[in-house]
């Protein structure tokens, strides 16, 4: 098992929006900490490229003690950390959830997302070391995240709380003069996903073309 997170740190400090980000960890993660299943959730997370990652199922982390220890406290933990030996299996009895780890994602002060990872029956229970390394991973992935959300300098209206910050890049990217097709390579998504994504905000912005979003974003009276 590879131990050092260097390599992954530096993967997600060069990450240019939130499709890299959550790329340099699904594609790395499982491998560093040894697990069967892992996921990367993200709350407004609207990209429609689906990741070929084995994810962990949402009845195994909502409403545990896992999952509400991590939702309060804002703190990784694993199974063993806070129940006894064998409580583990009352809340979920997959033979691959044997042993489970979940660390939060934090912006703003408030829970926008989890890191999860879960191991096989027969397999080592999460340790004080993997604690550790996932508490640095989340620190790392809070401080990128937050960096990626920060709403662009560029516009300075009040529209811009009706976007989600898929929908603010694809704006700012728009600004710069990029068409659909150069919009969907630097966001790892298709033309079409752009081409919808743009027909969306038009709807909530009130407008019918690209140079009339871009100026009522930048609060400009024409």
């Amino acid at each position: 098992m590879v131990r050092s997170l260097h390599s992954l740190f530096d993967a997600i400090a060069n990450a240019r929006n939130e499709q890299e980000l959550r790329l340099a960890v699904t594609n790395t993660v499982g491998e560093h900490f040894g697990v069967e299943r892992w996921g990367l959730y993200l709350s407004d997370d609207l990209s429609t490229v689906d990741v070929d990652v084995q994810t962990i199922p949402e009845v195994c982390l909502e409403g545990n003690p896992v999952g509400r220890y991590v939702t309060e406290r804002h703190a990784p933990a694993h199974e063993q950390l806070i129940l006894a030996p064998g409580d583990w299996q009352h809340f979920c009895s997959r033979q691959d959830h044997a042993h489970v780890m979940s660390g939060p994602i934090v912006c703003d002060g408030r829970l926008v997302g989890t890191l999860n990872l879960a191991r096989a029956d027969g397999s080592p229970a999460f340790d004080a070391n993997d604690l550790a390394d996932l508490s640095a991973l989340c620190l790392h992935l809070s401080a990128k995240l937050a960096t990626l959300r920060a709403k662009p300098k560029t516009f300075n209206s009040p529209s811009v709380s009706r976007l989600t910050p898929r929908e603010l890049e694809i704006a700012e990217l728009v600004a710069q003069g990029l068409t659909n097709g150069e919009i969907g390579e630097k966001l790892f998504i298709t033309q079409n996903s752009v081409k919808q994504a743009l027909k969306r905000m038009f709807r909530k912005l009130g407008v019918s073309a690209r140079a009339e979003m871009v100026a009522k974003l930048q609060d400009i009276v024409a």
